[in-house]
């Protein structure tokens, strides 16, 4: 089986650029962030701090949380209902931050990731994949960008949805996030020794898109 392993900070375009990647490779995709997404909402509807170890570690149990593939678009249900849109919000993201960090969520999540890298060809993007959920994938790509080119395309995107937003509080967000992933303690963001490192900070979506696909395929055609 092949495994590619994409990681990188919030509102680098990994998952967009990984949907278009699997979908041209036949791979599967696995949206690992729409895991996490999915427990910070479900914690948040619980009216539970995401920061409260304790409080979301009890509410897993009642956490039931399946992907599928429909019309090539990938979908992920939390007990039972497609939260998929939902689990977008900035809130949600924020809480999907703060829910990454406790060890209980990450061992919840490892397990379901490893067992369908096993079986299939996979491309799994989030901020851990390369250094411990697939520590041995076969390729593996940090993707990255300035604080600043991804709070702009953010902010590009929110105004295109009528969201009044403003550009310095998208970027405070994105550096607040940033913060967050890479100083928890429990598998902080960062970059693989073995892996390749893709700024996309001064290219556009079809030359991010062409890059990554030439490094995918060149490492899975060098194992």
């Amino acid at each position: 089986m092949i495994s590619v392993a994409i990681d990188g900070p919030s509102g680098a375009g990994k998952s967009t650029l990984a949907k278009r990647l699997a979908k041209e490779l036949g791979y599967v995709y696995v949206d690992t962030g729409a895991m996490y997404r999915s427990i910070g909402l479900y914690t948040l509807r619980c009216g539970q701090d995401p920061a409260d170890a304790a409080a979301v570690e009890a509410l897993l149990p009642q956490i039931s949380l399946r992907l599928a593939l429909i019309d090539g678009t990938q979908h992920i249900y939390l007990n039972g209902e497609d939260v998929s849109e939902a689990i977008r919000a900035e809130n949600v993201g924020m809480a999907a931050s703060a829910v990454a960090v406790h060890p209980a969520v990450r061992s919840f999540l490892l397990e379901q990731q490893r067992g369908l890298a096993r079986t299939q060809n996979v491309l799994m993007d989030g901020r851990d994949i390369g250094t411990v959920v697939l520590p041995n994938a076969t390729v593996k790509v940090f993707l990255t960008a300035s604080a600043e080119s991804r709070a702009q395309r953010r902010w590009n995107e929110l105004r295109e949805k009528g969201s009044s937003d403003d550009y310095d509080t998208v970027l405070a967000d994105i550096r607040r996030r940033d913060y967050q992933d890479s100083h928890r303690a429990a598998a902080p963001l960062r970059q693989a020794a073995d892996a390749v490192l893709l700024d996309t900070s001064e290219l556009d979506l079809e030359q991010s898109f062409a890059a990554l696909r030439r490094i995918v395929e060149q490492g899975a055609a060098g194992k």
